[in-house]
């Protein structure tokens, strides 16, 4: 063999050995932390979580294979929260999940390095989570819930179920700037329908069962169930004490109404953590979250429980159930 032959060959043979032990060497396995604000055995949460884990399998990212998902459960309890973010933030994660905004929260105290994407997000702007929905700033992106001036729509529903209510209780949480905004829109809008509201604090069962029987103690009462973490821990007790009182309710997402309350209207909240894989996906190969945009919801949904508004003795108007996208015989 000739000389230049011989470095041509030896150059090509050092050119291919970076290739070939790259691709004999496997991909590291990349680490993704899902902090949720639902217990851990809340059948909703798991739903939740699935849509994201089928999701991210469909887009080639397989949990217990090329990637490692570690979950985190928080049920509504802040100080939970915030001491599982840091948890998840000290296993160093490639990407975390945030399943609404008490879990956005404590994952932004906790870390403003480590690439975040939210579902469920209510007015993220407006609370303080990102700088604007086009250039969100910062180390987070996501998909927001609803912005707060939807919550007028909660009051105009209420009146259309039940023209003779007159006195409103709005179940919140007062702990989160979500609940401060959701409740402003109700309470500046319900005079116009002829509607005075109260407040009461969805932090503890006990409260909530002896606001609402005291409220029902006087005629014309109504409900109003706004987003929180909190509300979904209390789903049941509250969707029972509705009933009990026969109160009609109206609610901020489907899995209220399927559970036996009367009304809701908002986001179809399981497509968000679908969606949501697509932005994990993405900055797990290589985009920043500023420069993902936050996107609004697509999909919204009405939902009408028949049955639970024969039980209170109402009349629905043929034109709302005609709007609705499920109806609950």
């Amino acid at each position: 063999m000739q000389r230049r032959e011989f470095i041509t060959l030896l150059g090509g043979v050092v050119v291919a050995w970076p290739i070939i032990a790259r691709a004999q060497r496997p991909d590291r396995v990349r680490r993704i932390g899902v902090l949720s604000g639902f217990a851990v055995d809340d059948s909703e949460g798991r739903a939740r979580v699935a849509a994201f884990t089928q999701a991210l399998a469909q887009l080639g990212w397989t949990d217990g294979s090329n990637v490692q998902i570690e979950y985190r459960w928080g049920a509504g309890d802040a100080d939970t929260m915030r001491k599982q973010a840091a948890e998840l933030v000290a296993l160093a994660p490639d990407v975390m999940l945030a399943t609404g905004g008490t879990s956005l929260g404590p994952l932004l105290q906790a870390s403003s390095a480590v690439p975040i994407v939210f579902a469920n997000v209510p007015d993220p702007v407006g609370s303080g989570f990102v700088e604007s929905l086009a250039r969100p700033g910062g180390n987070v992106t996501g998909f927001m819930q609803f912005e707060y001036s939807l919550s007028a729509k909660w009051v105009e529903l209420l009146k259309q179920v039940a023209p003779g209510v007159t006195r409103v209780k709005v179940l919140w949480d007062p702990a989160i700037t979500a609940g401060i905004g959701q409740f402003t829109i109700i309470q500046s809008v319900a005079p116009s329908v002829g509607m005075e509201v109260s407040p009461v604090n969805v932090r503890d069962g006990g409260e909530i069962e002896r606001a609402i029987a005291a409220f029902a103690r006087v005629p014309n009462g109504g409900l109003i169930v706004t987003g929180s973490a909190l509300a979904l821990v209390h789903r049941e007790l509250i969707v029972t004490l509705a009933a009990r009182h026969k109160l009609p309710a109206v609610y901020n997402q489907r899995l209220f109404t399927v559970g036996g309350g009367l009304i809701s209207y908002g986001a179809v909240l399981i497509d968000q953590f679908r969606r949501a894989a697509g932005y994990v996906d993405r900055i797990l190969k290589g985009e920043k979250p500023n420069d993902l945009p936050v996107q609004a919801p697509t999909k919204y949904e009405l939902i009408i429980n028949l049955k639970t508004a024969k039980a209170l003795g109402l009349d629905l108007p043929p034109a709302l159930l005609a709007r609705a996208d499920e109806v609950i015989e």
